[in-house]
């Protein structure tokens, strides 16, 4: 009986015009000849926003999500605080944004079900309107600390320069397979490669953790390098760049070795670098790869006269020092490129904390500060954090957690995805002021788009203006969030 009324209600109502002008025009007595004025045609329909916007909030209230908002650029009329957005001044070209996709990633992934890990590779690493799009990803050299068990690709017993026992067996189980899967939805992707140690028979201490790397065995591990990026470009996987060492300073993770900075030089100048040339590798060699308070490290083997023509350029992590210390080893050596390969999420996680403070440290502290990309510490953990080798990191939070097929997304996720869906590789950074409280960072996209990534990281929502050519879009943003701006 709830239904008839309504259909009733639709048939009178088709009646109703006729009825009025019947209704109409007897009570008028006019000439059945005239004919009531018509309404007014409805109102043109607004023009289409100029600029699309994508938000994420501290609250969670927004997560990656695209506004339906109608932005326009109109005059300048308001005293909001203006980003002003200059594209005839441009800097850098990127190369991406990612993850490090450590062994405990991809045997996460490689163990889902084939239709759930699918549907997680293409949201990760699709170039389509559904995916967030990453361009770039750095894997361990054997075993990082997010492995479940440390190895090489040459734990023989007793010495073997001839390096006879290298093998990528302990990778062809997931991370060879994952990768693959991944190079399937986006050819283009850059991969860079980092060890966390030497073969143990290679160490000063005969062990995985600490020890530092015997001069007489620089030749075989130069070799090493040669092997392992010939080896995966057999199966299928090209290795953009190789860094030498994980943070080189460091003796205390499972596993780790450490090389001071006259040492890398040295293995550098007389040993990979000569060895990669031999070969025709065009793989490229990146200095350091650890953190931002000590930029003498990369200066000096840069300043190494005979090192710097075999380096493209240093790496960077952010657990010490200030991240313009990038912009530091930039200066002195503008010709040499700068990257941010690692930075943790400490679990379990602090959403309306570690999201602002990622923004504005990395994915846009450092392209402010020439880095050509931007890599999240790690991609992927199971519930517990894990896997990790025993002493290895017990509380890194990766950008999503998966549970069997179940996946949840963490902070260093939507802190990537702002960049990482539109700001594709050989994106050019272009200039902008920094307003208070909203530090940003823009460029201009190899398809000709503009984007901005905005931080509010005062607590109240912001008022503010986008200039552009002469012209502004006035918007808001919630305090202590992100938006990416696209026009």
């Amino acid at each position: 009986m709830y239904t008839s009324f309504p259909i009733r209600w639709r048939r009178l109502t088709r009646l109703l015009p006729l009825l009025l002008l019947l209704t109409g025009a007897c009570s008028k007595g006019s000439d059945p000849a005239v004919v009531p004025t018509p309404p007014s045609p409805p109102p043109a329909p607004a023009a289409p926003s100029q600029m699309a916007v994508w938000l994420t909030t501290s609250d969670k209230s927004a997560l990656f999500f695209r506004q339906k908002l109608n932005l326009q650029f109109v005059a300048n009329n308001n005293a909001d605080p203006t980003i002003v957005v200059d594209t005839t001044r441009t800097f850098q070209t990127m190369d991406g944004f990612g993850y490090t996709l450590t062994g405990g990633s991809a045997q996460l992934i490689g163990r889902m079900s084939a239709p759930a890990r699918a549907a997680l590779l293409k949201e990760l690493f699709a170039t389509d309107s559904t995916s967030i799009g990453i361009s770039y990803l750095r894997v361990s050299i054997g075993a990082s600390d997010l492995d479940e068990r440390v190895f090489t690709y040459d734990d023989s017993p007793t010495p073997d320069p001839s390096l006879a026992n290298f093998s990528l067996a302990p990778d062809q189980v997931y991370l060879i397979p994952v990768l693959r899967q991944i190079l399937a939805l986006n050819p283009a992707i850059k991969i860079l490669g980092s060890p966390w140690t030497a073969p143990s028979w290679m160490k000063t201490n005969a062990s995985p953790v600490g020890g530092a790397l015997r001069p007489e065995y620089y030749d075989a591990y130069a070799r090493y390098f040669v092997k392992y990026v010939q080896g995966m470009a057999a199966e299928g996987i090209p290795i953009d760049a190789v860094t030498l060492q994980n943070e080189p300073l460091n003796p205390y993770n499972n596993p780790s070795m450490v090389m001071q900075a006259v040492e890398q030089a040295s293995f550098i100048k007389n040993n990979v670098g000569p060895a990669f040339q031999a070969a025709g590798l065009k793989t490229k060699i990146i200095a350091y790869d650890h953190n931002a308070d000590r930029p003498d490290y990369p200066l000096t083997i840069l300043g190494d006269p005979a090192a710097n023509p075999y380096v493209d350029g240093s790496a960077f992590h952010l657990y010490g020092g200030s991240i313009e210390a990038l912009s530091q080893v930039h200066n002195a050596y503008p010709d040499k490129a700068v990257y941010f390969t690692e930075q943790w999420t400490q679990a379990p996680g602090n959403f309306p904390q570690d999201l602002p403070y990622h923004v504005r440290n990395l994915e846009i502290g450092a392209p402010r500060n020439w880095s050509r990309n931007v890599l999240e510490w790690n991609l992927a953990n199971d519930p517990g954090y894990g896997p990790h080798t025993p002493g290895g990191c017990t509380e890194c939070l990766g950008a999503v957690t998966i549970n069997g097929d179940q996946v949840s997304r963490n902070p260093a996720y939507y802190a990537i995805a702002h960049s990482s869906k539109f700001v594709r590789p050989g994106s050019v950074r272009v200039a902008t002021n920094e307003p208070a409280n909203l530090p940003n960072v823009a460029y201009k996209t190899p398809a000709g788009r503009r984007v901005l990534v905005v931080l509010n990281s005062g607590s109240a929502p912001q008022s503010f203006n986008i200039a552009y050519r002469g012209k502004v879009v006035n918007t808001i943003l919630y305090g202590s969030s992100v938006a990416t701006y696209i026009w």
